[in-house]
């Protein structure tokens, strides 16, 4: 019989947010983020839950951008970070792949290659971000020599990456006018929105958005992030089940260190899910946890494959109740927030050994 500690990835969910982010964006083209194996969920099961609805989706390397191609996923794939060596460039080429460029050294491979297809290139810029991209007042000169290349497209797009669009409007500002300033003139797509940006800044909705963390019904804050009137959902349920009950005397501890102290006779649950699954290991007492539907506190540290859960207040619940660890009932981003970290940590952070079951 399988260990009980699932995730279940919810195909109508990436649906439904998919539809809600485009009708957010109605005068864009939406490339969805398939990075870090669809952001914990399964790169290749999110393209198939989408369809034909996306005209393209990004990775972070070639080496995704493989498995997805295995998998027999068609569309474009954009490669955010671009060629690590002049072969990527030959890759993506002969694989329908899109390139982002960020520094000179991939012009310089870009403008030598020999490749039986023009490359449709992405030009980043840094307008403050500081990780990738051009100098600004490299842009457009780096533009016209690229555009006349026969290894480029003439379909390029001008992107740039927000370090602060969760926070609003004022927060983007500078980096909006900046790009505006160096890119208005070029006759190429232009591309700034992140998922905060979709959700909330129209004015940065420009050709194509690049919702990553919201296709997957999650975000910055402890609860779900809406578009418009929609409440986003998601598509992630991390559950297992309790595997065991005891019964603990006032001023008796719990679990490593003995951190969690008995102020009172109580319930202990455990629970087969630890850290080496993904569950984040500084989650604090009290973290919520649901079981037979109700919420619990956190008892004590979490271990490598358990964790123990008061639950005193319930009535004792049998062996095998249910147990959710985040997903409808009980928001990631509350989860995260307990253990000082963020959504898309715990999600891509799940691991090999936690089985996936896909919710068609």
């Amino acid at each position: 019989m399988p260990r009980p500690t699932l995730a279940t990835i919810d195909h109508r969910a990436l649906r439904a947010n998919f539809t809600a982010l485009a009708e957010q964006s109605p005068h864009s083209k939406l490339i969805p983020m398939l990075k870090a194996d669809g952001y914990g969920h399964g790169a290749s099961a999110v393209a198939a839950a989408l369809g034909d609805a996306a005209l393209a989706y990004a990775v972070a390397a070639p080496e995704e951008a493989q498995r997805l191609r295995s998998d027999g996923v068609t569309q474009p794939l954009l490669l955010l970070e671009g060629a690590f060596e002049p072969a990527d460039l030959l890759f993506a080429s002969e694989n329908n792949c899109w390139l982002m460029v960020h520094n000179q050294r991939q012009v310089e491979w870009l403008l030598q290659a020999k490749l039986p297809a023009a490359l449709r290139i992405w030009l980043g810029v840094d307008t403050g971000m500081h990780r990738l991209g051009l100098a600004p007042q490299q842009l457009q000169a780096t533009y016209r020599t690229l555009i006349n290349s026969s290894n480029v497209h003439s379909a390029m797009v001008i992107c740039t990456h927000f370090h602060s669009a969760e926070l609003g409007a004022e927060q983007v500002a500078e980096q909006v006018a900046l790009f505006d300033s160096v890119a208005a003139e070029l006759p190429a797509e232009q591309s700034l929105a992140n998922s905060a940006a979709t959700l909330a800044l129209p004015h940065c909705q420009r050709d194509w958005c690049r919702p990553g963390i919201a296709l997957y019904g999650a975000g910055h804050t402890a609860q779900p992030p809406s578009a418009g009137a929609t409440a986003l959902q998601p598509a992630m349920t991390l559950s297992s089940a309790v595997i065991a009950v005891r019964e603990v005397p006032r001023g008796d501890r719990v679990g490593y260190n003995g951190r969690w102290q008995a102020q009172r006779d109580s319930l202990i649950a455990t629970i087969p899910v630890g850290y080496a699954d993904g569950y984040p290991r500084h989650a604090k007492d009290g973290t919520p946890v649901v079981v037979d539907g109700q919420r619990c506190p956190l008892a004590g540290r979490v271990s490598m494959d358990m964790i123990t859960v008061d639950v005193t207040d319930l009535a004792r619940p049998a062996l095998g109740a249910a147990v959710e660890l985040w997903g409808r009932q009980l928001p990631i981003g509350e989860v995260a927030a307990a253990a000082e970290t963020i959504s898309y940590q715990l999600l891509t952070g799940i691991s090999a050994r936690v089985r996936r079951q896909q919710l068609i």
